[in-house]
């Protein structure tokens, strides 16, 4: 077991299956029987039950906005019991990260209670919070540290539903499998970088910002973006340029990198990028080092990797019905998504020579939308990052 779940596994979920002055006909929707087929759905995981202490203070409102929801006396209540608000008249969540494409999420997923829902990209916890609102149980997954660390706070109204663990949404068969999990109803994986990393400076992912050149999204990981800029050889740098952040410039910034390095490494953010902007005047908004930056900490972590084999294991995961929806944020990570669902979605491959088509061995889903979901209008004046989004979601056909 891992250590991680140790708690959750702790709580005596299941150990009062008829309570005091019930009867096992009149215990309700929430009584024996719900807790078995829960039971059988997840393993043995004893943490599923009735949130009594959740954020039901704050909403969604468009995408990822968080408003204050009415309490009990005030315009607009619905009754209930009186919430209690924090300073301001509302719980406070201290700013982490602003999720995108909320509402394409939720109507990709359709959360619902009883459904447990795979975040692999936790992060600020606001994507997972939106599918707790709903009433769906969620295992997530998140390879920071410090991610893992608020998300926990904010989401520990929830712990009764929600559960988090380290690693790389790539290893999440082994991760969940150890946890005991059999079977999903959803997944979603956002692999853009959160905003919190682009604007702590002593995380290495922005060239607006002068911190140290490290870009690693796990902080344990054995390489920085600093050791592949001063060690890697000139072959292997401007194939990760060309490859990663299909820069047009490689060659040039990549001899400036090495004629720099040569006379002293190349540790810092703003370090490299005022050297890329001496070789590479700005010509439009974009910076010049943005392609750069980009193509080293795809590098860096490994992310086009992590995300093909996630996309490969998902269909073993997802039960039939079952929705996957993944959001992207530049054409490298949106094209080998796209290829994939539609591999995954043909019923009948053909080629040239074959005499006649042949049904597809690999094909798992049907495609919900032929195009992918982009952020409205709405959603670009709250949040600008928005605007390169991308959601692509399929449900798993029956076995």
């Amino acid at each position: 077991m891992l250590p991680q779940t140790a708690s959750i596994f702790s709580n005596p979920w299941n150990a009062d299956l008829f309570p005091a002055g019930e009867k096992m006909g009149s215990i309700g929707e929430k009584g024996w029987v719900s807790r078995i087929v829960q039971t059988f759905q997840v393993g043995v995981w004893p943490w599923f039950g009735t949130s009594e202490d959740a954020m039901d203070d704050m909403m969604p409102l468009g995408r990822g906005t968080l408003i204050q929801r009415p309490v009990e006396g005030e315009p607009g209540s619905s009754g209930g019991p009186e919430q209690v608000p924090g300073p301001g008249g509302a719980r406070e969540v201290p700013f982490y990260h602003l999720p995108v494409l909320m509402n394409e999420v939720l109507e990709a997923l359709e959360p619902a209670p009883g459904k447990l829902i795979f975040d692999g990209t936790l992060g600020g916890g606001g994507h997972t919070e939106a599918l707790l609102q709903r009433g769906a149980r969620v295992v997530a997954m998140d390879q920071d540290d410090e991610a893992l660390r608020h998300a926990g706070e904010r989401l520990k109204g929830y712990a009764d539903r929600f559960c988090a663990l380290k690693g790389n949404f790539r290893d999440f068969p082994t991760v969940l499998g150890e946890a005991g999990v059999t079977g999903l109803d959803g997944m979603l994986i956002d692999i853009g970088v959160s905003s919190r990393h682009l604007d702590a400076a002593e995380r290495g992912f922005s060239f607006n910002k002068d911190g140290p050149l490290d870009m690693r999204m796990d902080t344990s990981g054995p390489i920085t973006a600093a050791d592949i800029v001063n060690t890697y050889e000139q072959g292997a740098l401007e194939q990760i340029l060309w490859k990663y952040g299909e820069e047009p410039q490689a060659r040039k910034i990549v001899k400036a990198i090495l004629a720099e390095r040569a006379k002293t490494p190349i540790k810092t953010t703003l370090q490299l990028a005022e050297l890329i902007s001496k070789v590479c005047p700005k010509y439009s908004k974009r910076h010049p080092a943005t392609l750069t930056f980009q193509a080293l900490r795809i590098e860096t972590n490994q992310e086009l990797a992590a995300l093909e084999a996630f996309l490969a294991a998902a269909p073993k995961w997802l039960k039939p019905g079952g929705r996957l929806a993944v959001i992207s944020f530049h054409s490298l990570e949106d094209r080998v998504v796209k290829h994939a669902f539609h591999h995954q979605s043909q019923v009948w491959l053909d080629r040239p020579e074959w005499p006649e088509p042949k049904r597809n061995p690999d094909c798992f889903y049907r495609l919900l939308s032929r195009k992918p979901k982009e952020a409205t209008e709405n959603e670009l004046s709250l949040n600008p990052r928005a605007r390169s989004a991308r959601l692509r979601g399929v449900e798993r056909l029956p076995a």
